[in-house]
């Protein structure tokens, strides 16, 4: 078991202020793995005390400098690959290759490509008479969720170096342990004391507290809509800038004409990815009429492959939830789509055979979901797909608006043009063609209550800036 006891601020790991430890378990089997601080409003203040103070130097610091730093940051991720992979799957249940391939890789990535773009940005642009400034917007207070744990630190930590900004992050309590691990990486690759600063914690305390604090200029979040609200509400009694990226409910769009077995397979695939927990995955599968049942048979037969297993084995593709609350939740969900009249294609509710004793639930295809149910408008952050049907086009696109959320997406068909035209009605921030792949350095958000603002690439790092004109 890892015992953890102090809070890396400033440049160094100190004992925490707040004496309450937060116990990190494996949701495989129930087993303590960790403890680290349940730091408070009292390390909050000192983690942006530090921040503040090493503001103006790093903001001074040159972009080509700062740059630098970032590649020797993408370095140390990259050398410790199989440490960050090994430590996610211990405390999230992520299965192992999936880790390797998702949850340790991507951040490698995007932490070098915001080396390159610190490098390469125009911090500054002649505009007729004005010159104008992109400036740090100074302290950033970062509230990271579970999900994706390493991703999502790097997602806001490596543009705001970028930037300029000094960071204080407030990683989510049920996967705290690779948050130490980059603030570790941070200090192996040189960054000045007082740039990064990690304060683990209870979102209620430490989160709230950070969110709210006045020595901190922006908060990004990354999480539900409902505490998503909270955040906002809390930052906003300082008029602090806000970044929210927030919940979805994705529509997956099957044209008539489509491949229909690979895009109910990668449809299906996408769901089960992470055991459901991604806030972009295609929860909501749509199908016209004419092709709606073999669909549901093809969907059925896919789920069939992704049988729970020890996430720590190479060949495991789905692993447990995260822990008991979003366990309960999940199956809760099932349970609803069951009592309002859905059909269960597969999976449904109970624990798979044999994983009684972990958080595991049941890969699960619904059939015959109405866009009422709440299994087709509720974010259920688990391995449920949910096939609805439509009778043509642009009842295809009044389903696939009819939410609250609007973060991704993805539509299917035989010819690309049809397939962009279908997309542009859609209301989301990112909408992929026939599969198309994931994309570090193009804008990640959503619209509607999905969030505010943007992440990754060139539109990642404006978020972290702001202008100032000077009149010639």
């Amino acid at each position: 078991m890892q015992a953890h006891d102090g809070m890396y601020i400033d440049g160094a790991w100190r004992p925490a202020a707040a004496t309450e430890k937060l116990e990190v378990t494996n949701p495989a089997d129930g087993t303590v793995i960790g403890t680290v601080p349940a730091g408070g409003a009292d390390d909050v203040a000192a983690a942006v005390r530090a921040a503040r103070a090493a503001f103006p130097g790093w903001a001074a610091t040159p972009p080509a400098e700062r740059a630098a730093l970032l590649g020797a940051l993408h370095d140390v991720l990259k050398a410790r690959h199989q440490e960050i992979a090994e430590t996610v799957t211990a405390e999230l249940g992520s299965p192992l290759a999936f880790s390797q391939a998702v949850h340790a890789s991507v951040p490698v990535a995007v932490c070098g490509s915001y080396a390159k773009l610190a490098a390469d940005y125009p911090f500054e642009e002649e505009i007729g008479n004005s010159r104008v400034f992109y400036e740090p917007v100074g302290v950033v207070g970062a509230i990271t969720p579970w999900n994706y744990p390493l991703h999502q630190i790097v997602a806001k930590a490596a543009p705001a170096f970028a930037a300029g900004c000094t960071v204080v992050l407030k990683p989510a309590e049920d996967t705290p342990l690779v948050a130490q691990l980059f603030a570790e990486a941070v200090h192996e690759a040189g960054l000045p004391a007082g740039v990064f600063n990690l304060v683990t914690g209870f979102g209620p305390v430490a989160g709230q507290a950070l969110a709210a604090h006045e020595g901190v200029d922006l908060v990004s979040f990354t999480g539900s809509t409902a505490v998503g609200r909270q955040i906002g509400s809390a930052a906003g009694g300082s008029v602090k800038r806000v970044a929210l990226e927030l919940g979805g409910k994705s529509a997956n769009v099957i044209l008539p004409g489509a491949d229909l077995t690979k895009a109910v397979n990668k449809g299906v695939a996408n769901v089960m990815a992470n055991s459901g927990q991604t806030c972009s995955a295609w929860t909501r599968m749509l199908v016209d009429s004419e092709h709606y049942d073999e669909a549901v048979r093809i969907a059925a037969e896919a789920v069939g492959k992704y049988v729970p297993g020890d996430p720590k084995e190479e060949t495991t593709r789905i692993g447990p939830v995260v822990n008991a609350k979003q366990h309960a939740r999940v199956t809760g969900f099932i349970a609803k789509g069951v009592e309002e009249g859905a059909r269960l294609a597969a999976g449904g509710p109970g624990a798979p055979e044999g994983y009684e004793e972990g958080c595991y639930v049941r890969p699960t295809v619904f059939a015959d979901v109405t866009p009422g149910m709440t299994i087709a408008r509720e974010e259920i952050f688990g391995p449920v797909l949910s096939i609805l049907k439509y009778e043509d086009v642009d009842d295809a696109v009044r389903i696939a608006n009819d939410s609250v959320y609007g973060l991704a997406g993805a539509v299917w068909a035989k010819d690309e043009e049809e397939a962009v035209a279908f997309a542009r009605r859609l209301e989301t921030g990112q909408v992929d063609i026939n599969g198309g792949r994931f994309n570090p350095l193009a804008p990640f958000g959503g619209y509607k209550q999905s969030g505010v603002g943007r992440e990754l690439g060139r539109h990642g790092l404006g978020e972290y800036l702001q202008t100032k004109s000077l009149q010639f």
